[in-house]
Formats: C-alpha cells, structure tokens, sequence
C-alpha cells in the first residue's frame, strides 16, 4: 500500500539535497511507459525500486508527479486497492517500492477484476476532481460539476478538439461528429452515478506483488463513471475473459455495458492522437470509424 512517501530534504547541517537515490546502484530500463522514462534501480539501503522521470526533451509540469503519488495514495485508502509504496517525490522524479511483473493467470485476472470492481464501488457526489491532473503530459481536466453528460462531453471529449496534434489529423468533418455525438450523449449513454475511478486503466497499469496479487499504477484518479474507466482495459490490450467475468459478478454493471465500450473510449482515443498525432495511422482510423458510427 501507499507510504507517506519521502520528500528530498535539505541536510540542515551541510545545505546539501538528500535523497533515496543517492548511491543507488543497477539502473536499468524498464518498458511500457510512454510519457516518462522509467528505470529499476537499486537503493543504497538495498531495497529495489523503480525512478519515473520525464524525457530530457520535456519539462515536467509543475507538481506532476506530486500528483501520481497522491493519486496513489487515494487509490489505496479510498479505493482499497493495492499501489506501490512511495519512497520519494520530487519535481522531477518519482520513486517508487518496485513490485513484480504481471501473471497472465486466470487467478490474477479474476483477482483483479474484484479489485476494480472494489474501486467502482466507492460512490461520489459530482464528476471531476478538486483540483486538474495529467493524463500522460497533458492536462486532464477535472472541473467539478453534478452532470455526467456534461462532465465527460467537456472535460473528456471536446477538451482534445484544441490541441495541436488533433486539429492536424481530424478535419472539419470530424469535428462537426465529434460535437454531435456529445450533444447526443444523453441519448447515447444511460445515467449513472459517479465512482471513484482510476482514470487510465489500461492492461500495462496493473502489475503485481511478488504474490502475485494485483497492484495498480500510473493513475489519473477522479470521480467518473465505472464504465468510462472500463472501456479503457476493454479496449486497448483486452485482458482475458476472467477479468470481465469476475468484474460483472462483483459490480452488476448496466446491462449492455460492452456494447457502450468504443464510444466511451473515444476519450482514450482523443488522448493518444493528442500525444502523438499522425505518427499513429491506426488510431486516427479507428477514432475516425467511431466518430462517424455514432454522430
């Protein structure tokens, strides 16, 4: 579970900055973040860990990682979920208690099925978050507000139609659908209270300890639908059918929910052509496929 975490400290004697990773040993680069560069590291005190730091060609925004760790710090009290201890937050990196790979097990699917279903179960009164966050390294937008529709149409949907990158691959047309669709959300999506959610749960944030159990990382924590939240591990790197399976036993989903999936993921969609624009041609057709199939 979640630590306090460590903050680097001035040494009130010398005036000189300590921190975990002084004498850490045995960096060594890990896969599968896209935002951060993440390295395995050995502390001088021998405990394993993992550093995230952002690329020497970004800057990390303000607070970032300060974030991630309370963002983490929620998932665990709040949610009942299992998160990496933090051993140190900076403005520059994030230190982290470095945990297992994944079992591709039908026992570590259904366990972390029950797991999310735990984290959906916690029921808030408005959609958003009391203050912004980041969603890869760009702002997420969480301005609070009792309406759903309204939430994820402004602060999940057209939030994407100003950045840079998507304006270059979605045409006038494109947008046009996209800002239909969110008036028709009402329509389109059932009402459904507010949970606690992580926010980017694809197959890659869900990792383990060295038990085997479930742990969850990388979050973008904030009151939304259960089903925003789903449609991101339905639809990017499916897990297998016993994670879904043991989902819908513990949280009785609305009927019909898997059909709701490729809509709802258009925010994920967004996010990603936002990030990295036409250097993904796939992305850009299926946004585009799911833009015309439902405005």
């Amino acid at each position: 579970m979640v630590g306090s975490g460590q903050i680097s400290a001035a040494d009130t004697r010398t005036g000189t900055v300590t921190s975990v990773l002084d004498g850490a040993t045995d960096w060594e680069p890990l896969s599968g973040g896209v935002a951060h560069h993440v390295q395995r590291v050995r502390l001088a005190d021998g405990r394993p860990a993992v550093v995230k730091r952002t690329p020497a060609s970004s800057q990390s925004p303000p607070g970032m990682f300060a974030l991630e760790a309370a963002g983490l710090r929620t998932l665990s009290e709040l949610g009942g979920v299992r998160t990496p201890e933090v051993y140190e937050v900076t403005e520059h990196h994030l230190v982290l208690a470095a945990l297992a790979p994944r079992p591709d097990t039908d026992q570590y699917w259904e366990e972390a099925g029950r797991a999310i279903a735990r984290l959906h179960s916690v029921v808030g009164s408005t959609f958003g978050w009391p203050e912004d966050g980041w969603l890869g390294l760009l702002p997420q937008h969480n301005k609070q507000t009792s309406n759903g529709h309204e939430f994820f149409a402004t602060h999940r949907l057209l939030r994407y139609v100003t950045e840079p990158k998507v304006q270059q691959v979605l045409d006038p047309t494109d947008l046009t659908r996209l800002e239909r669709i969110c008036e028709r959300l009402p329509e389109l999506l059932p009402s459904a209270p507010a949970v606690l959610t992580h926010g980017d749960l694809w197959r890659n944030n869900l990792i383990a300890t060295d038990e085997g159990s479930p742990v969850l990382i990388d979050p973008a924590v904030h009151w939304n639908w259960a089903e925003a939240d789903l449609s991101m591990i339905y639809s990017v790197h499916r897990p297998p059918e016993p994670f879904f399976a043991a989902y819908e036993e513990a949280a009785a989903p609305q009927a019909g929910w898997r059909d709701r999936m490729d809509l709802l993921n258009l925010r994920e969609q967004l996010s990603v052509l936002a990030h990295f624009g036409s250097d993904l041609p796939d992305w850009i057709r299926d946004t585009k496929t799911v833009l015309r199939k439902y405005s």
